[in-house]
């Protein structure tokens, strides 16, 4: 975990390096002091308090899971694989019995194409994505010369390049497709998607030599609202915040909706996505788009609600909140009004104060199948694990 400090990249936001702020809202000043003094003592997370937490929902992951070894199955091998990485994020290895079980029912959905996923699904990036991370994480938990994962996830890796959008598909780097990844029978390429696509490959060790990283990226950066040589969409003049939203392709969507002169609202969860995304694939917090995006996180800072879309994703977005600031290196957060967010001791603590008796967690708003314990356990579980005392 990195020591309690305030980077150069918080400093140089806070002093003006960013101008881009919510519509018709300016930046309160923070002063160098005030975040000095906010950072000199940050608030930990309770060891106790964590271990409690995860503990609960560890015990409500070993329950849940289905006799043959997958979790809430009617939706694909998604959740399985998801839930399974959470696990051994937190420690389980593959000799586990509920984790043998899942890699086992996970190995099922090899397909002849490489692919890991069900059969007759639409998502196959998405699943295979997962359980590219999901072998990965088991991979490393192995005794050294155990190779029995390698097969799998070379031939996944080759699976989901081939799925990327480049000239194959007739979209060279001129297009609003060109390196994204997406699902559905369209297979339309979007931000969250090409965000798992991307992970995936970090996940395999690969770095920014890679030429598919690389073309995902330009993707990534095409899906921000900031005009720079990397972004000359038409939409990124429009709103112009630093923030996210969920595609350049098709002529465009957010999620949030649109602004009035036709731009693409930001909102959090993508833009925590394309943030994690452009660190993972090797761009510096220099790199004026990273210091956008972290600038729309900070004025925008919050766990109580998925900025921008309120309830809705609401988990989905905790964990991608929580995997960027950890890949940026920051323990405090410093919002729009001044004030120093220890996020991962305030994340733990809405966390506990959300979670049920039997450990689970559930979005009362079903919107992207947040309504199932089994997903969001697993988004709590990944959340949590960037949270380690």
């Amino acid at each position: 975990m990195p020591s309690h400090r305030v980077t150069l990249l918080t400093l140089a936001i806070l002093g003006g390096a960013i101008s881009a702020h919510p519509a018709g809202a300016a930046a309160p000043a923070a002063t160098e002091a005030t975040v000095e003094a906010d950072a000199a003592t940050p608030r930990t997370v309770d060891r106790a308090a964590y271990e409690a937490i995860v503990g609960k929902a560890i015990v409500f992951a070993q329950q849940a899971q289905a006799e043959d070894g997958t979790y809430s199955s009617r939706y694909g091998s998604g959740v399985t694989s998801l839930m399974t990485t959470a696990l051994l994020r937190h420690g389980r290895t593959p000799q586990d019995p509920v984790i043998a079980k899942a890699l086992a029912a996970l190995e099922k959905n090899v397909q002849p194409d490489g692919g890991v996923y069900q059969t007759g699904t639409n998502y196959r990036n998405y699943e295979t994505c997962l359980a590219i991370m999901c072998f990965s994480e088991a991979r490393k938990a192995l005794p050294e010369g155990d190779d029995r994962y390698d097969k799998l996830l070379a031939g996944a890796e080759a699976f989901v390049k081939n799925l990327q959008w480049d000239a194959d598909e007739g979209h060279g780097p001129e297009s609003m497709n060109y390196g994204g990844a997406g699902y559905g029978r369209h297979g339309r390429p979007d931000l969250s998607n090409t965000g798992f696509f991307i992970e995936a490959l970090k996940s395999l060790g690969r770095g920014e030599d890679d030429p598919n990283l690389q073309a995902a990226l330009a993707f990534v950066s095409r899906a921000q609202n900031l005009e720079t040589e990397a972004n000359t969409t038409p939409f990124a003049a429009l709103v112009e915040d630093g923030g996210f939203y969920y595609t350049p392709a098709a002529g465009g969507q957010s999620q949030a909706g649109q602004t009035a002169n036709g731009g693409l609202r930001s909102y959090g969860s993508m833009t925590y996505v394309g943030l994690k995304s452009m660190l993972y694939a090797g761009v510096g917090p220099d790199d004026p788009r990273v210091k956008a995006a972290y600038d729309w996180a900070r004025q925008n800072y919050t766990i109580e609600q998925n900025p921008g879309m309120g309830s809705s994703g609401y988990f989905y977005y905790l964990h991608t909140f929580a995997k960027a600031l950890d890949a940026i290196g920051e323990d405090t957060v410093v919002d729009a009004g001044g004030v120093s967010h220890a996020w991962r001791a305030e994340l733990v603590e809405r966390l506990t104060a959300l979670q049920a008796d039997d450990g689970s967690w559930v979005n009362e708003d079903k919107r992207w199948l947040e309504s199932d314990p089994n997903l969001v356990v697993g988004y709590c579980l990944l959340a949590l694990s960037y949270c380690q005392p």
